[in-house]
């Protein structure tokens, strides 16, 4: 079953082959119910982030929930402004706070450049950040370190400058969006790449050729959507607050054919829902 399934990263920890995804979902009773009801139904895997706010009510899941730390495997997130090695280390000791542990499994740099100037040059600070990060490895309070939203010149730069490779780059990818030349470099390179947004943010749920391949599989295209994932060997961090759906998003012990995937594979995104062939 794919809730006992696992990867093994470059530095041979072992994470849960799917995750609980937290982004936009508020803290409070809202993020609090819907990662206790994951964690419930045999999600061992919560990824959340400083910038998503929710960071104290994952810790609260989590201690209500009856498992330890021990039990859950936990990511979280830089913030994608902070540049700078103490500013690193200052939000690592603030995220351990909100999670009320001592140690994470996975430390991301949540962007390679603030949300307020995508694209722009931050080498230098990814650098420094990069640094803080091997140091937080060495001292043991993290497990594995890695990265989000990178492009392959972002992190040859970060290998380049200190010869430690990341173990994880956390990307958005989905059915018609799967960053091929990023995925191909981090597959060669032994980076897992874990999915985000596997679901297009609920975009895909009612495209035609989806509803048609899901309904032969009978499994539902958010099924399909994040055992597309699985079949490509990328990690999926789906999310919701429904309990129903969260059950469900765990519920993909099927397999898609190899013509079904190579024509999945063959799609491209454009717009909120519709797909193209490339």
């Amino acid at each position: 079953m794919i809730k006992n399934e696992i990867f093994i990263l470059n530095n041979g920890v072992k994470i849960p082959a799917i995750g609980f995804g937290t982004w936009q979902v508020a803290d409070g009773e809202e993020g609090y119910s819907s990662c206790l009801a994951a964690l419930k139904l045999g999600y061992r895997h919560i990824d959340t982030a400083f910038a998503y706010g929710n960071e104290p009510s994952v810790a609260r899941a989590l201690r209500d929930s009856g498992l330890s730390h021990e039990d859950v495997f936990i990511t979280t997130k830089l913030p994608a402004d902070i540049k700078n090695y103490d500013g690193a280390r200052a939000h690592f000791e603030a995220s351990l706070k909100n999670l009320e542990t001592d140690y994470l499994d996975l430390y991301l740099i949540h962007a390679p450049w603030p949300w307020s100037d995508v694209g722009g040059d931050y080498t230098e600070g990814n650098i420094a950040v990069w640094r803080a990060m091997i140091d937080l490895y060495n001292e043991g309070k993290v497990r594995a370190i890695g990265v989000s939203n990178f492009h392959v010149k972002d992190i040859k730069a970060i290998v380049d400058a200190t010869g430690f490779v990341p173990a994880v780059n956390q990307i958005r990818y989905f059915i018609g969006n799967t960053q091929n030349e990023i995925t191909e470099y981090c597959q060669a390179n032994g980076i897992l790449v874990e999915a985000y947004s596997p679901l297009a943010t609920g975009a895909l749920v009612e495209h035609e050729e989806l509803c048609a391949m899901a309904e032969r599989y009978g499994v539902t295209i958010p099924q399909l959507c994040i055992r597309f994932c699985i079949e490509n060997g990328t990690l999926p961090l789906p999310k919701s607050v429904n309990e129903a759906r969260i059950k469900a998003n765990l519920e993909v012990d099927f397999e898609i054919s190899k013509e079904d995937m190579a024509y999945l594979n063959s799609l491209y995104h454009i717009g909120p829902t519709r797909l193209f062939r490339s």
